[in-house]
């Protein structure tokens, strides 16, 4: 019998980023979950790091908490977790990574929101859990699955492919 702890610490293996590439491309979550890393040579990746560096001055960051990597954290009445982003363009995919963050430190006591800060568009976004428990634990269970597949989901043709890290191993 396995105690509620071991439960937490097995579930929440997963990364934030595999989270945000589950609605982002699930052929791209399947090369990342098993080490095929194309993000260095990408110039996309390089611009978000830029923006990450150069605009929240003072800012603790990267604050790696277990398996999830946050980019900055503010201490306020609850923990409010920092997500910079470039663009809306994936939205979605921030917003549940934002999701399971906060939902990742609820399981072990802490509460927290998140705000996505999207600085070249001088907007941010907050995020809470607030009864969305089902939906960060339906795309848990969904990440899960694509990394335990022998080979990765078959691309889905997206405005975004061309920009992608990827591209190569999916289309050429």
């Amino acid at each position: 019998m396995s105690s509620e702890n071991e439960y937490i610490e097995k579930e929440l293996l997963i990364r934030g980023i595999e989270i945000n590439y589950l609605f982002v491309c699930k052929t791209k979550l399947w090369y990342f979950a098993k080490g095929i890393t194309m993000e260095h040579e990408s110039d996309i990746v390089d611009l978000g790091k830029f923006l990450h560096e150069k605009c929240y001055f003072g800012e603790e960051k990267e604050v790696l908490i277990g398996t999830i990597n946050i980019d900055f954290i503010k201490k306020k009445d609850i923990v409010e977790i920092h997500e910079v982003k470039k663009s809306k363009t994936m939205e979605k995919a921030h917003e549940m990574q934002a999701l399971y963050y906060i939902y990742y430190l609820k399981r072990y006591g802490i509460k927290a929101r998140a705000i996505l800060n999207y600085p070249k568009l001088r907007e941010i976004k907050e995020i809470i859990l607030d009864g969305r428990e089902k939906e960060v634990e339906e795309a848990i269970k969904e990440v899960e699955k694509i990394k335990s597949m022998p080979n990765p989901p078959k691309p889905k043709k997206s405005k975004i492919c061309k920009k992608c890290a990827y591209y190569e191993l999916c289309w050429i």
